[in-house]
């Protein structure tokens, strides 16, 4: 008679545990039980033969005894499982047969897809602090987030789902925090978000994660190196220390060095030190931003202290660069900034409009055509795109006509825009 879902199951027969033990639990049969064991694991029956290719005497006297006679003569030693089976249940040493027997010796087999399936939930699981911030605050992190999921980096940095957690979480939390403003050093901002000063140290995982995250936040390029690192962390407002993020002026004034330096049409470099606890007293109507010190250098030797004032960020608006930037808009200076036309300087540009309020200054996709047009042998553009917020035609422009446009090659209309 079939049984209903409503039919309790019959509970195990008891097994003969000192039986089992002399029988099937030595050592020389435990290359028969781990068999057993693994076929368990994968659902597979416990039925043919298995096979030990150089059995010691021992192994083959211990099968003689559990079978009852010589398992055989050849160099390997082989078993039915079936013969094993029958034999237990015929017994009463174990009733349940030979997956019974295995249970009560090395304790519940789980399945491997059990196993798998609460492997995967529990990887799953882990990036559960991760999702929630890219899903409430954080969403410009989406496609960082989705690579972190796919090429392994987590599992890496932390073997386990536990402890990917416990990274995950605790990356997500400084991130939350990202950019600081106004910029402070990064021992102090791993101590006040993490609970310790040394948690964002170089080589940590925390760190390889968090500074991955920062570089999607802020845009800055790839790169590597102590140095590389100290620009990257200071692209998010965190200093490894205050004297190597700087800043290039021209005709900036407001302190006595400052005003010194544009009488003289002298180049000035701030660091962020000087600019924290000296920031200059005064501020211009206008200040010109450029990307390259080759604008910066030309136009303090063409016009010398006449200059209007310039600032350059070299790349990545470094924290002493906004730290500057900041004060002279608070001041109330308008910025007009220009950089490469390519897509790290659209990325350039995008980082400093995050931070900070600028106009264009010859940096749209009119003023993009028409240097192309003027530049026969530009270079080809390459690397991925880059969107520009001040302009929505200047990605369509940058890709149609393919070419990129460094600042060098329009010196001479920026030099124009810089007389005084």
């Amino acid at each position: 008679m079939t049984e209903d879902a409503d039919t309790p199951r019959r509970p195990p027969a008891p097994i003969d545990q000192q039986r089992l033990s002399r029988l099937l639990g030595g050592p020389e049969l435990a290359w028969l039980v781990d068999r057993c064991r693994r076929r368990m694991e994968r659902d597979e029956p416990l039925t043919g033969p298995v096979a030990l290719a150089t059995p010691t005497a021992a192994q083959r006297a211990a099968a003689e005894r559990l079978l009852g006679r010589a398992p055989g003569t050849g160099r390997s030693l082989s078993m039915r499982l079936d013969a094993v089976d029958a034999l237990l249940r015929c017994s009463g040493v174990s009733p349940d047969g030979l997956a019974a027997a295995v249970t009560a010796l090395t304790g519940p087999v789980p399945r491997l897809a059990d196993v798998r399936g609460q492997e995967v939930s529990a990887w799953r699981n882990a990036y559960a602090p991760l999702d929630a911030l890219i899903r409430t605050i954080r969403p410009e992190l989406a496609d960082w987030a989705d690579q972190l999921h796919q090429d392994g980096r987590v599992r890496r940095l932390a073997r386990t789902p536990d402890a990917a957690r416990t990274l995950l979480s605790h990356a997500a939390e400084a991130l939350h925090r990202l950019p600081a403003d106004p910029a402070l050093s990064l021992p102090a901002f791993a101590a006040r978000v993490l609970g310790d000063a040394h948690a964002l140290d170089d080589g940590t995982p925390l760190a390889t994660l968090v500074l991955s995250g920062v570089r999607a936040l802020t845009g800055f390029p790839d790169g590597s190196g102590a140095q590389w690192r100290r620009e990257a962390w200071a692209s998010a407002g965190l200093l490894k220390d205050a004297l190597s993020s700087t800043v290039l002026t021209l005709g900036v004034r407001g302190t006595p060095a400052l005003d010194w330096a544009a009488d003289q049409g002298e180049p000035s470099v701030l660091t962020l030190r000087q600019l924290t606890r000296t920031p200059p007293r005064t501020a211009p109507t206008v200040v010109y931003v450029c990307e390259n010190p080759t604008v910066l250098a030309t136009a303090a030797d063409t016009h010398g202290p006449l200059c209007p004032p310039l600032v350059c960020l070299q790349g990545q608006p470094s924290a002493a660069a906004l730290t500057l930037l900041r004060h002279l808009v608070a001041q109330g200076a308008t910025l007009l900034h220009h950089g490469d036309f390519d897509w790290g300087g659209l990325r350039i540009a995008t980082a400093l409009l995050h931070r900070v309020p600028w106009t264009p200054w010859r940096y749209t996709a009119a003023d993009y055509r028409t240097a192309a047009a003027s530049t026969p042998l530009a270079r080809p553009l390459t690397g991925p795109p880059a969107t520009a917020a001040w302009d929505p035609e200047l990605r369509p422009a940058l890709t149609e006509l393919g070419v990129r446009i460094e600042e060098e090659t329009v010196l001479s209309d920026l030099l124009t825009d810089l007389t005084a």
